[in-house]
């Protein structure tokens, strides 16, 4: 049985992964900043612990994370068309929580990152687009600098329909969209196989089971 921490505890995608990790045999542990989503996430089997991203800092993450053999970074600032918050959430979020894992001797990262980030920016676009770009990218740069055993998953566009069990997963994939339930359940698989340490994957729906996916990458 392994504990692990989930950042973003109560985003859409958390909320999915939460009961694959139980099934699993894991303990999930929600860090969230709104007390009342605790009853929904404990309902679903997590453990909850509160944790204000923006307001807190490394020394707070790694008390969070004492007793953990995990982290997934699954938080996200949100479609509120708010750019701070993108480097406040989607980056000072990750590097916050790439310290204290550090701190705490939490080897295993998983971040939930998106598609294409690396590519050159169109400055024209909109503003808050291109902090979010920018966000994710410096994060999945700061992890992949760190000593920790990462691995960095880039959905395409983000569905709530249901789960396919089936992707196309590689280093660079044509952005298609993919449902957040088979986004969890990919999740779900890498966190315990060694074979994905080091390893930054681009996702999106496709015709491979995610297990074969996962090894023919």
């Amino acid at each position: 049985m392994s504990r692990i921490a989930i950042v973003g505890g109560h985003g859409k995608i958390a909320r999915l992964l939460v009961p694959l990790l139980v099934a699993d045999g894991h303990v999930p542990v929600c860090l969230v900043r709104n007390p009342d989503h605790a009853p929904r996430l404990e309902a679903l089997g997590a453990e909850v612990v509160l944790l204000d991203i923006e307001a807190s800092g490394d020394e707070a993450f790694a008390a969070a994370f004492a007793g953990t053999d995990a982290v997934v970074f699954a938080a996200g600032g949100g479609p509120d068309g708010n750019a701070a918050r993108k480097k406040t959430v989607d980056l000072g979020g990750s590097l916050k929580s790439i310290a204290g894992a550090t701190a705490a001797g939490v080897r295993r990262f998983v971040q939930i990152s998106a598609i294409s980030v690396d590519k050159p920016i169109d400055h024209g676009a909109d503003p808050t687009w291109v902090a979010y770009v920018e966000a994710k990218r410096d994060a999945d740069i700061a992890l992949r600098a760190s000593d920790l055993d990462w691995t960095i998953i880039r959905p395409g566009g983000l569905t709530d329909g249901p789960p396919t069990g089936h992707i196309t997963l590689a280093e660079q994939v044509e952005r298609e969209q993919i449902p957040r339930a088979d986004v969890a359940a990919l999740v779900a698989a890498v966190l315990p196989n060694p074979a994905t340490h080091h390893k930054q994957w681009e996702v999106v729906s496709g015709p491979t089971p995610i297990a074969d996916a996962i090894a023919h990458a």
